[in-house]
């Protein structure tokens, strides 16, 4: 996916997600401050995107949905999501990865029906997600920084080389 970073880390008992404010349309930047990651079921979910703007809320409604259903169970949520990702006619074309934390679990999403939780505490996605996780894995291994702060380096690194991922930083933590 181009376009954004999103970053999910969790440390010390704290779970962080952060996400850049850019939006591109081609090569053009059409808006700096956008809100890439939010909060779900009672303030109890983190969910970060990257890709397609509308895919994305498209998904954030569902994976809503799916949490109401469960009774916020995240592992059983997001499964279903991916099913249905995978095997509805309209939500297969949507463009977007999305990644979704709780205080126990951690996961990336994408339409080609992939849930993965990490081995590690950190976990990237999105045209700079590279560049955040490389920073991350750093930080997390080499400094006592708090996941805040790492989050923060992390997606500020990113930016400083990725040219479709700004300073305008949204960070949420359980």
């Amino acid at each position: 996916m181009k376009g954004t970073t999103v970053i999910a880390i969790k440390k010390d008992g704290k779970v962080v997600v952060a996400g850049d404010g850019q939006v591109t349309l081609g090569d053009t930047i059409i808006k700096q401050k956008a809100r890439k990651v939010r909060r779900l079921y009672h303030d109890k979910v983190i969910v970060g995107f990257a890709g397609a703007t509308a895919d994305a809320l498209t998904l954030f409604e569902r994976l809503e949905k799916k949490l109401e259903t469960y009774g916020g169970q995240l592992v059983r949520a997001v499964v279903e999501l991916a099913k249905d990702w995978r095997t509805e006619r309209t939500l297969r074309r949507l463009e977007a990865m999305l990644i979704a934390c709780d205080k126990n679990h951690m996961f990336l999403l994408s339409g080609a029906g992939d849930v993965m939780e990490p081995d590690e505490e950190v976990i990237a996605i999105g045209s700079g997600g590279s560049v955040a996780l490389a920073a991350a894995k750093a930080l997390l291994r080499h400094s006592s920084l708090s996941p805040r702060e790492i989050a923060l380096e992390a997606l500020e690194i990113a930016a400083s080389i990725c040219v479709y991922t700004n300073q305008n930083i949204t960070i949420e933590e359980l």
